[in-house]
């Protein structure tokens, strides 16, 4: 049993998807490191979300479970992370998860204590259960701390957050030169997203128009460029945002999408010089939160 007295040597955390609930589950990650200083805390978490992680000062270890959203959905990867977690041994497994696959491989994995959200009976894997009111309206970076308070330990002070890596910050510093003065307010705008291993709701996208008058304003108010991001395969978006705002005149716009990756994103939302980063409800919009940028996140359908 895990007490003051009997603290845990190994932490396991187990979120494999997706980038925005991964970051969720950083105050988490925080109250952990808190509560048990001396503990060395692995993440298990899948290959979209996993360079989200890699620079984490309190982390140890970063394990990929793979491409599913869900590793435990199918046998085979279901064996493949059972013999992970088990290879780790783990004094404590902390789930942050409501999935009933992931509660029967904490079940499987051999760990002693495992603690993990309990909706709708799907949490029989664990050890110490920890119940969701899914009437009760509450920020899923709150629900997953939980956890923590479960195991009696303080929360406070505990928000999202991610580590900058200085070779990435380099990187952005270094593409940056080449496109944008160096003297001059950045404003980020990335108009895709809603897409991962787990979902696919591009409803959540914000017209690309209206996309382009807001940045315009901002740029002309905070004297910026406006820099366009996104994946490879936002390149149609990101083109058609560039083009709706090259009909006005000294708006300096430079389409960056498919140039970084999540760890560069970072960098570029940290900088000092980065006014303003705008996006849908989307991972790469709460990665930039976590970073430290200041952030417009513009929310659809879902609940924000």
């Amino acid at each position: 049993m895990i007490t003051r007295r009997n603290p845990p040597r190994r932490i396991l955390i187990l979120k494999p998807c997706c980038i925005g609930d991964v970051i969720f589950a950083t105050p988490l990650l925080s109250a952990l490191k808190r509560g048990y200083p001396e503990a060395a805390i692995d993440w298990a978490v899948g290959s979209w979300s996993a360079a989200v992680l890699s620079d984490h000062p309190l982390l140890d270890r970063v394990l990929d479970t793979g491409s599913r959203a869900n590793p435990a959905s199918a046998p085979r990867s279901l064996w493949q992370l059972i013999r992970m977690m088990r290879a780790g041994r783990y004094d404590l497994l902390v789930v942050p998860d409501r999935s009933r696959w992931l509660s029967l491989a904490a079940l499987l994995s051999g760990i002693p204590v495992r603690v993990g959200l309990d909706s709708g009976g799907r949490g029989f894997g664990y050890t110490l259960r920890v119940p969701i009111n899914p009437l009760q309206a509450r920020h899923e970076a709150d629900i997953y701390l939980d956890l923590a308070r479960a195991l009696t330990l303080s929360t406070a002070d505990c928000w999202a957050n991610v580590g900058i890596n200085a070779a990435s910050g380099t990187i952005v510093e270094e593409v940056l030169a080449a496109y944008v003065p160096p003297d001059r307010p950045l404003v980020i705008v990335h108009p895709g997203g809603g897409v991962n291993p787990g979902m696919n709701l591009t409803a959540k996208r914000w017209p690309v128009a209206r996309f382009g008058e807001l940045s315009r304003i901002v740029a002309e108010f905070t004297n910026g460029l406006i820099i366009v991001l996104g994946s490879v395969t936002d390149r149609p978006l990101a083109s058609s945002l560039c083009d709706s705002l090259a009909h006005f005149p000294g708006t300096s716009v430079t389409d960056l999408s498919g140039v970084f990756d999540l760890p560069q994103i970072a960098a570029l939302a940290a900088l000092p010089r980065t006014a303003l980063y705008i996006g849908n409800d989307n991972g790469i919009a709460h990665l930039a939160a976590a970073a430290g940028a200041k952030v417009l996140m513009i929310f659809g359908p879902s609940d924000p």
